[in-house]
């Protein structure tokens, strides 16, 4: 072999890679420490155990979520962690409940499962009415119950046809094979306008509400979307100050509500009675997010962050969405800190508020801490709520903009990290695929191209900061506890979340100690706006 081939054999070995993570340095005894406190110090169930078990649900506002925000911020402390504080933004009115009793009257006695919206009215006591199936799907249906609703219980959905066909469902785990097909890039489609369809819903409710409430309706009942006695509940009123608080609004489970909408059909009276103790809170209008850090050292004015949102609705105990995500996020914190680690940059550790309402703890830490959007102009913007106004431009970047490295954030429930997305930056590819080689044997492997949706990551993402969500096996998230009454400790998988809480404090070490930031997509730009369609001409008949 002459000499000129073995130089240029040598200088391709030694050549960067570029389509893998072979030269991203991983620190595998580092790895290997961790997964050690991880697995067998694991505190993520202790701390799962209060804030589901001994606090309970955690709705953005109550006095049960502001609970948790004290007790997380004690528990960084406990564990050594930095300016461990709470950051308030304005929010509105909490909202809890403490009872719920819905009975059928006649033509039968019998107790029916049934769930308080949020930011609904309790009913003072004791109330019997007639139910009504009403169809109210938009302000032109008003006109034809004008007179009709005084002390009626409104039944506002069809049937949920789904019981007939509900089956027992396995728990969702990727296999291999899917896996392997989250690499492979999906081209964007047409995008659906979430925000318009927002306002659309939320003028709607408004109206509703107000409609409601001078017609003198009793109470509002609706389906859960959920099958086997599940009851999925969010909110149906406001927590903005001083707007109505319309009707007590309720979800009633589906069997029992497809029953009477079966009598109703027949012809056959049915009377419910229905006592909800529910209560406004107007002591304090903020909520909090709750933040910890450990300090960095040479390079302590950059940072590193993990989040996961605290807040939960009422049904259940927010268990799996998302004290899960949650204490990962503090575990990782803790074995961080209980390990010794210097990081070269600061970690922080948030746990947002307001996830369930639109990211609302999330947008105001960023509006905060890194970017602003100018005021609106149009005074139809402005009569919206904050969450549903377009995005104004120009960006105003804030200096920490420039010193995040990165964002890691959990949120789909108490399932295992099978891997990351990447939201499309080709960038962050080979660097995570190395973080992930030391865990192939944990499950987390995949390294996705695409992006997802649904969680606090959109909000750095949106702003051009490198946000990342975590891959998880789905379990029963979906067909059983999300937003519902099951949402509780039982549902938790603790060999699941400590293998999620290693991965999670391993790719906050490895971002913190790397030479150089994450690379980062280019920041977003304002979208040219869509020409309306001009109106065809008629023919009119004529030359």
């Amino acid at each position: 072999m002459s000499r000129q081939l073995i130089l240029a054999l040598a200088l391709l070995l030694a050549a960067p890679s570029l389509s893998r993570g072979a030269d991203e340095p991983v620190d595998l005894s580092m790895m290997t420490t961790i997964r050690d406190e991880g697995f067998r110090r694991s505190q993520v169930m202790d701390t799962l155990f209060h804030l589901t078990d001994v606090i309970g649900p955690r709705l953005t506002g109550s006095p049960q979520l502001k609970e948790a925000n004290e007790w997380t911020r004690r528990q960084f402390e406990s564990w050594g962690l930095a300016n461990a504080h709470l950051e308030g933004y304005p929010f509105g009115r909490g909202w809890s409940f403490s009872a719920c009793e819905v009975r059928m009257v006649s033509p039968r006695q019998i107790p029916i499962a049934a769930l308080p919206r949020a930011w609904t009215p309790g009913t003072k006591g004791p109330v019997k009415g007639e139910a009504l199936r009403a169809t109210l799907e938009s302000e032109k249906d008003f006109e034809g119950y004008r007179g009709k609703l005084a002390g009626k219980i409104l039944l506002i959905d069809d049937a949920y046809d789904a019981v007939k066909d509900a089956e027992e469902p396995e728990p969702e785990r990727y296999s291999r094979e899917q896996l392997e097909g989250l690499g492979d890039f999906e081209m964007p489609g047409e995008e659906r306008d979430w925000r318009q369809m927002g306002i659309k819903r939320y003028r709607f409710r408004k109206a509703l509400d107000e409609f409601l409430v001078k017609e003198k309706a009793a109470a509002v009942i609706s389906v859960s979307s959920r099958p086997n006695g599940i009851l999925r509940v969010s909110a149906g009123g406001s927590w903005e100050p001083g707007e109505s608080a319309s009707v007590p609004s309720l979800v009633m489970a589906s069997e029992p509500y497809n029953q009477i909408l079966r009598l109703l059909e027949a012809g056959k009276p049915v009377e419910l009675e229905i006592d909800v103790k529910a209560r406004f809170d107007d002591g304090d209008l903020k909520a909090y997010n709750t933040v910890a850090e450990i300090p960095g050292t040479d390079k302590a004015d950059e940072l590193v962050m993990a989040g996961a949102h605290l807040d939960s609705w009422h049904g259940g105990t927010g268990a799996t969405d998302n004290a899960a995500g949650s204490a990962v996020v503090m575990e990782a914190a803790r074995i961080l800190k209980a390990l010794g680690v210097k990081p070269r940059r600061t970690l922080r550790f948030v746990l947002w508020s307001g996830e369930e309402q639109g990211y609302l703890g999330s947008i105001a830490y960023a509006k905060e801490h890194f970017a602003t959007r100018p005021e609106p102009q149009d005074p139809e913007q402005k009569k919206l709520p904050e969450r549903f106004r377009d995005d104004t431009w120009p960006l105003t970047l804030k200096p920490e903009h420039a010193k995040l490295s990165a964002y890691f954030n959990l949120d789909t429930g108490s399932g295992k990290i099978r891997g990351i997305w990447t939201e499309g930056s080709a960038g962050v590819k080979p660097i995570f695929e190395a973080w992930l080689a030391p865990f192939a044997d944990l499950g987390a492997t995949a390294v996705s191209m695409n992006g997802t949706n649904g969680t606090d990551h959109v909000v750095f993402d949106e702003l051009g900061l490198p946000g990342f969500e975590f891959i998880q096996d789905r379990l029963d998230y979906e067909s059983r506890t999300h937003h519902t009454n099951l949402d509780t400790y039982d549902h938790l998988k603790r060999a699941d979340l400590m293998q999620a809480s290693v991965i999670m404090a391993a790719f906050l070490y490895d971002a913190a100690m790397r030479p150089e930031p994450l690379p980062r997509k280019p920041l977003p730009q304002e979208r040219p706006k869509k020409k309306e369609a001009k109106p065809e001409k008629k023919e009119t008949g004529t030359r």
